[in-house]
């Protein structure tokens, strides 16, 4: 799966989590498969990550975060 088809299934887990609309059963298995869904997400961002820094022509630079307005933190461009 890309990245985006597999951010979009995480997504759509998550709001059926919050619905409340899944059995406990369902709510484990939901998670189970959005941890899953979360180190394939990393691991396509930091290969991401890798590439870009291979093209840039000053090399490698530290990655920069900030918090949103939603507590989350975010990469600073």
């Amino acid at each position: 799966m890309k990245f985006e088809d597999n951010l979009k299934r995480l997504e759509t887990l998550v709001a059926r989590m919050k619905s409340g609309e899944m059995k406990f059963d369902e709510m484990i298995a939901a998670f189970e498969e959005g941890r899953s869904l979360v180190q394939e997400c990393r691991r396509d961002l930091e290969g991401i990550r890798l590439k870009i820094e291979a093209v840039t022509a000053d090399g490698p630079r530290p990655v920069e975060t900030a918090t949103n307005e939603n507590g989350q933190e975010d990469i600073v461009l």
